[in-house]
Order: structure tokens, then sequence, then C-alpha cells
């Protein structure tokens, strides 16, 4: 589940950043008053990012939490 859950990290910040660059060169090109708008799903993505990062700590410490409870009971 670990290498799952680094790989989902790495892919909503690969995704982040391409859809940032994407949409910014987009507007260069095509103006940004029809562009403007997508920069949500960018900082959607980016949202998703420090989520994912946030539950991975928070589940590192409740297995902790569950070692410290088994050693505890024996």
């Amino acid at each position: 589940m670990k290498t799952y859950n680094k790989i989902m990290i790495y892919f909503w910040l690969a995704t982040a950043i391409i859809l940032f660059v994407t949409i910014t060169y987009l507007g260069f090109t095509e103006g940004f008053d029809k562009w403007a708008y997508y920069y949500v799903f960018a900082l959607l993505t980016v949202v998703m990012y420090f989520m994912r990062k946030w539950m991975m700590k928070r589940e590192e410490k409740h297995l902790q939490f569950l070692e410290k409870q088994k050693e505890n009971q024996k």
C-alpha cells in the first residue's frame, strides 16, 4: 500500500505541474480570457496532492498507535 500511495502522490504532483504549464501556454497563445477558468483544475490537483500527503502521514501515525497498543497488551 505504501508503494501505491507514493505513486499517487507523484501522479497528482506531476498532473498539477503539467496542467499548470499547459494552461499557461494556451493562455498566452489563445488568450487568458478563454483559459483562465481551467486553473481550477490545476488547483484541484494540487489540493489532491496535499490531501494524499496528509492522509499518508495520518495513516503512518495510526499504524504506529496500533502497534504500540499491541505491545501494551502483551
